[in-house]
């Protein structure tokens, strides 16, 4: 088992990283002090995952009730926020009770949401069951949920007590599931470590379907990036920022085509072709460079291609109603070499003349 620390100082906690690891230990030792949880989980984890977990919990003393989410990110919405908590309230749930989120990015983020405002807070844990959540989405306190107008615009940074990310779990997971995950992974390697990168290059033509010391390998270097950033800058007041390459491209593919035709590592991979696209017109990148990044996506089943009808027009509409615009300016993630990158501010009628002769190239 592998053992990370992300430093908050009083609000630190650990993330623990292997195979068939004892959830309700792990849990019990973040959790000393409850008694009573309610652990979150979809109508297609929960079969999966469940039973062993609240076996594992109740070995510890725990009093465990459960919530089931129907499954997709169109679900990550207020009704099951409402959801949620219903079913804290239905339970008796107290302040001194905590949250349990099993499943991936959408049951994570519903639950954080949901414990940062249940009773003005209540302790949370992330038991991460996909890639995407293992790599990203568990670790750094970012909650939420969506609206019509915009994906996460309603939401709090609110901090795990800690994450247990068992990669059994992983080996249910459907290929795309795998391959919207390795969008994430990908992306550390082109934000902060270009070592990791070529390592994942190296390895293309298995990465869907890796071995378990990779994947653990994988899963840990990850952690240990986004734990180093948030540690940095918990409230994304600087470096953070860098964690959200093609995620302002991303989230307005994602709210242009309806949230969930798209996973969201789908549309990130095709944001991150488009903002090093980008970075090859300032000379940030060579062309050697953005070819590999899309060959390793490609490698990889993802898209590398904008949606086909969403002209430039649409990306900038969608692009207004993200969190990261800034006196009505679109601030964009790009990569300035790779393995390092910073924000921008670019003008919409630059964004807009680069979008049209760039977004439609497979």
């Amino acid at each position: 088992m592998e053992k990370l620390t992300v430093d908050l100082k009083d609000r630190s906690y650990p993330i623990y990283i292997g195979e068939k690891l004892n959830a309700g230990e792990l849990i019990r030792e973040a959790l000393p002090k409850v008694h009573t949880v309610l652990v979150v989980s979809n109508e297609t984890i929960a079969p999966l995952y469940l039973k062993s977990l609240q076996e594992s919990l109740e070995q510890q003393g725990f009093s465990v009730h459960a919530c089931i989410l129907k499954d997709g990110e169109k679900y990550k919405k207020v009704e099951s926020y409402m959801q949620v908590l219903t079913a804290a309230l239905e339970a008796g749930l107290s302040r001194d009770g905590a949250m349990l989120a099993l499943g991936g990015g959408v049951v994570g983020d519903i639950t954080g949401f949901a414990a940062s405002t249940y009773q003005r807070g209540i302790a949370f844990v992330q038991v991460p069951t996909t890639l995407l959540a293992m790599v990203d989405s568990s670790v750094g306190g970012k909650t939420a949920i969506n609206h019509d107008l915009g994906k996460n615009m309603i939401g709090t940074f609110y901090q795990p007590r800690c994450v247990v990310a068992d990669i059994d779990t992983l080996r249910t997971l459907p290929e795309r599931e795998v391959a919207a995950g390795l969008a994430e992974v990908i992306k550390y390697g082109i934000i902060y470590d270009r070592a990791f990168f070529e390592y994942l290059r190296e390895r293309q033509e298995s990465l869907l379907h890796p071995s378990p010391e990779v994947l653990t390998s994988i899963v840990r270097r990850c952690c240990e990036i986004k734990a180093l950033v948030v540690s940095e800058d918990e409230q994304e007041h600087g470096l953070r920022a860098i964690l959200n390459l093609g995620h302002t491209f991303g989230h307005a593919i994602e709210a242009e085509c309806g949230f969930g035709t798209y996973l969201h590592g789908e549309a990130v991979a095709i944001g991150m072709v488009i903002a090093c696209r980008y970075a090859l017109t300032q000379g940030a990148l060579s062309k050697d460079e953005v070819r590999a990044v899309e060959e390793l996506l490609k490698a990889c089943h993802l898209p590398v291609a904008s949606p086909a009808g969403m002209d430039s027009d649409a990306y900038l509409k969608h692009m207004h109603h993200d969190k990261k615009v800034r006196d009505g300016h679109v601030v964009y993630v790009l990569p300035e070499k790779m393995g390092q990158c910073r924000t921008f501010k670019v003008s919409d009628e630059e964004m807009g003349e680069f979008l049209k002769k760039n977004i439609c190239v497979g």
